[in-house]
């Protein structure tokens, strides 16, 4: 059975906005319709609101955030270029994997999970790299990286930013932190589900794309011939139209709220979690000024079973949690107040629920 009326406060899927579900009904046009055309042009001028940059190649990837991953690593990474790559959780080692299955020469930056990379060992690690890549929130361990310090002084390299868990929910300013290349999610602080990837390329950056990238689908000399330029736009693949719709919907709830208030109410949200859940024997995990508002980690009260708790939550209050992952697994939770979900209501059931389980 599908159940309607679970609170997602995971660090999956974040209940959409209302508008969001409203969009998906929206009757079908197709992808090169003129209608849908304007529609995709408006999305995207959007998402440069949201990102606060002015970089013309910003877009969806037809796909889910992995996509924009790969698409940031395929398209300016030749066999033997040198990648530094920060790692303090699951995606920065996903990041690596990636980079290296396009024959990169990876360059390791290692942080204890839990603790925030120091700029200055990524910026120290090569004396030239081609790129420069670091997630902005890592979603596996809610601890923010820093990014402007990388941005004013990465020299030539390309610094590329994983904002999957941070664009809508805290501030992410590509272009006064000098981001080149920039990929995100839809499901989390855009309250979108999952389904697109948007992704932002500097112009300086599109002066690095490889000619012939390995994967054909995310290859972006073709795409950007079909999202971005006035007039005809040249087929590449079908649009996946109403998770277009969605994001068009999201992304104009955000602005109508206004960008500032959305990065206000993601923050008074998890100020509330750390400030109550120590309360109930939930300690936080993340480094202290690297907490990440709308994904709260928690290490367990003495004795409270990680599986039976959460299926408790889940089952009989309505509302999901994450685990821990890797080395931190049945250890550790992972609290998401992103998007819709990200309200206070929610945080009070949530901290309602768990003072039960904990009595």
């Amino acid at each position: 059975m599908i159940h309607a009326d679970r609170i997602l406060m995971g660090p999956g899927p974040c209940n959409p906005y209302p508008e969001v579900i409203e969009a998906f009904t929206r009757p079908i046009l197709g992808h090169l319709d003129p209608d849908f055309i304007q529609l995709l042009d408006e999305l995207n001028d959007r998402l440069r609101k949201v990102w606060r940059t002015n970089n013309q190649l910003t877009f969806p990837i037809s796909a889910t955030g992995s996509a924009g991953m790969e698409a940031s690593f395929v398209n300016f990474v030749n066999p033997g270029d040198t990648v530094v790559i920060g790692v303090n959780g699951v995606f920065g080692g996903r990041m690596c994997d990636v980079a290296a299955r396009a024959g990169a020469s990876v360059v390791v930056v290692e942080e204890a999970w839990g603790k925030a990379i120091d700029p200055q060992r990524l910026l120290d690690a090569h004396p030239n790299p081609k790129i420069i890549a670091v997630v902005h929130a890592e979603t596996s361990t809610g601890v923010r990286n820093d990014i402007e310090l990388l941005g004013k002084n990465k020299g030539e390299s390309l610094l590329l930013v994983d904002c999957v868990t941070s664009l809508g929910g805290i501030p992410m300013l590509l272009d006064e932190w000098n981001v080149d290349i920039a990929y995100s999610g839809t499901q989390k602080c855009l309250g979108v589900p999952p389904g697109l990837s948007p992704i932002s390329v500097s112009d300086r950056a599109l002066e690095f794309l490889v000619a012939k990238p390995q994967s054909w689908y995310l290859d972006l000399n073709m795409i950007r011939n079909y999202v971005t330029g006035d007039g005809a736009r040249a087929y590449h693949h079908t649009a996946p139209i109403s998770m277009l719709y969605g994001l068009h919907a999201g992304l104009g709830v955000v602005l109508e709220e206004g960008l500032e208030n959305a990065w206000a109410r993601h923050q008074a949200c998890g100020d509330e979690l750390h400030k109550r859940l120590p309360e109930l024997g939930f300690d936080l995990w993340a480094q202290p000024g690297h907490r990440l508002p709308d994904l709260t980690t928690v290490t367990l009260p003495e004795g409270l079973d990680d599986a039976k708790a959460r299926a408790t939550l889940l089952n009989e209050y309505g509302i999901e949690v994450g685990g821990g992952l890797g080395p931190v697994a049945g250890k550790v939770w992972r609290i998401g107040c992103m998007g819709h979900t990200a309200r206070m209501r929610n945080v009070r059931m949530l901290l309602g629920a768990l003072g039960e389980i904990v009595s």
